[in-house]
Order: C-alpha cells, then structure tokens, then sequence
C-alpha cells in the first residue's frame, strides 16, 4: 500500500466522482480504477459501490477514508518536523497582523521576541479589521492581533460590539436602562447564530456568561423575532441583523451604556500554526506588552 493509493482514495472520497477524482490525482481514470481494485484487495474489503451516475463509499469504505486522511495528516506533521530537525528552524517564518489600536503593542512585542529567537523571521502586517479576519480564516497570516470594544449592559454584562440583546416592546426589560445578568436570570433566551466563527465564538461566550448555553432555544431571525412577540424571551443574534431588529416596530434592541465601554485586547491564532515554545512566548510577550501599556 503506497501512500500515493491512500491520496487517491481520499480524492475519490471527497469528490464521490472517477473522473474528477482522476484530475486531481494527475492519474487516468482506468490507473485511479486498478489503485482502488488495489487497495480493497489489499485490505480485503469492498471500499466503493460503483454505478453510471455515482460514486458511494461503502461503511468499510468511509471506515477506511477516516483512516487515510489521518495517515497522511500524520506524514504531513512528520514532514514539517524532520524539516525543522535537520534546518534548525532556520526558514521559521511568522506573520503577524495587526490593526491601528494594536500598534503601540505589536512591534514592541515581535522586537523583544527576535532578540530571544533571532532564526525565526517575523512579517507584520498592518491591516483593517474586517481584513484581517478575512486573513485569519483564510490562513494568509499566522496570528491575529486587535483591539475589541467591548460595551456594558449594565454593570455585570460585558458584550462584544458584533453583538445585540433584544426583546419584544411589551417586555417587561424593554425600557429598563440598568439590566443586570440576574434581571436576565429571570426570562428564557431566544439565539440566531452567525455564518462567521469568530462572531459565533463570541456568541458561545456570551450565552455561557449569561448561563444560558443549556437552555437557549436556537432559530432563524425570522423565527427568533416571531416567537419574542408571543413569548417573553430575550435573544441574542450578530451585529448583521441589527437593521432588520430596528425596522420591527415590535422589537426592541436592550440599550448599551456607552459610557462604560472599554477596550479588550484579542488575540488569535491560525488553524494552521502549529504550537510550539516560540509561538508561545510570542503570544505571551503580546500579552504582557499589552498589560503594561493599560497600566
């Protein structure tokens, strides 16, 4: 079994087509045919049914891709380590970006980190939020630094601005200015989640602070904004449904003292970066730079 067959396999799994699979792999459809008649001779299994219109994996078959992806997962890892072993992390590179309100953090922090770990090449990249998100998803950079606003409901619930609590404008919170997380205890929660990760974290952590995360009742806008007219819900959803909330002349978005806002540093990392000592005391160089330039 050669792991050329197991790269085959994956690609026939993914794409449940011969040919496509066959382009992919740079092979001819009748060579990608004979691997895979190979590899369910080998492991003594039928792996694919095959008919004119599609390609199915059998269970041994689906049983089988979980393993070859995980293999050649695991000799891409084995790769990149024997690489850093015999270069001595000698083309280690790091890209870092950063917005305008992280500016007085970042440099300074990659500055102390090369005088440490001088073979490891940093790029920093000054970039807009939105852009920089964009970059993060897309695994264009490595690490992620911003400074996140973070306003007050009150003076216990602390929400990221890409976040909005609202109710129906019979509640009972609709016109209180000073809500507190046990004025919120009180009442059922209603939650429209986003398409966006990092907003979706950010949800997470909302509802988990608000101890809701067992009992939240998930829906569309559509269905979140129905049932807060007939019900006595709050519910949460992303900045992205904060126009179609304000034109509901039924709805009410729980007001945020502004003046309580603050700024919250936030930092994160690509799905692709791999942990290890020196990205570790990178982000705890960030971390320490930004506590002393608040203090």
């Amino acid at each position: 079994m050669r792991f050329e067959q197991l790269e085959q396999f994956v690609a026939l799994g993914q794409l449940r087509h011969f040919r496509q699979a066959a382009e992919t792999t740079k092979i001819s459809t009748s060579a990608l045919t004979r691997s895979i008649q190979t590899l369910e001779d080998e492991v003594g299994y039928e792996l694919v049914k095959r008919s004119t219109r599609s390609v199915k994996l059998t269970s041994e078959g689906e049983l089988f891709l979980e393993y070859a992806q995980q293999t050649l997962s695991g000799l891409e890892d084995t790769k990149k380590r024997l690489f850093k072993s015999l270069n001595g992390c000698s083309n280690e590179k790091l890209i870092i970006g950063y917005t305008t309100k992280a500016s007085a953090i970042v440099p300074i922090s990659c500055g102390q980190f090369l005088a440490q770990y001088p073979h490891v090449k940093i790029e920093m990249q000054l970039q807009e939020q939105s852009e920089l998100v964009r970059k993060l998803q897309l695994g264009e950079i490595d690490i992620s630094v911003c400074s996140q606003a973070i306003n007050s409901i009150g003076s216990d619930i602390h929400l990221p601005d890409q976040l909005i609590l609202f109710v129906s404008k019979f509640h009972p919170l609709a016109n209180k200015s000073d809500i507190c997380k046990q004025d919120l205890s009180d009442y059922p929660m209603f939650g429209c989640f986003s398409q966006s990760k990092q907003i979706q974290t950010m949800l997470n952590e909302a509802i988990d602070g608000m101890n809701k995360a067992a009992s939240i009742k998930v829906g569309s806008i559509d269905q979140v904004m129905d049932g807060l007219c007939k019900s006595n819900h709050f519910a949460i959803a992303s900045i992205e449904h904060a126009n179609t909330v304000a034109e509901n002349n039924d709805l009410v978005q729980l007001k945020t003292n502004k003046d309580l806002a603050h700024e919250q540093l936030i930092v994160q990392t690509s799905q692709q970066v791999t942990p290890g000592d020196h990205v570790n005391q990178l982000l705890s160089l960030i971390e320490k730079t930004a506590l002393s330039a608040n203090s």
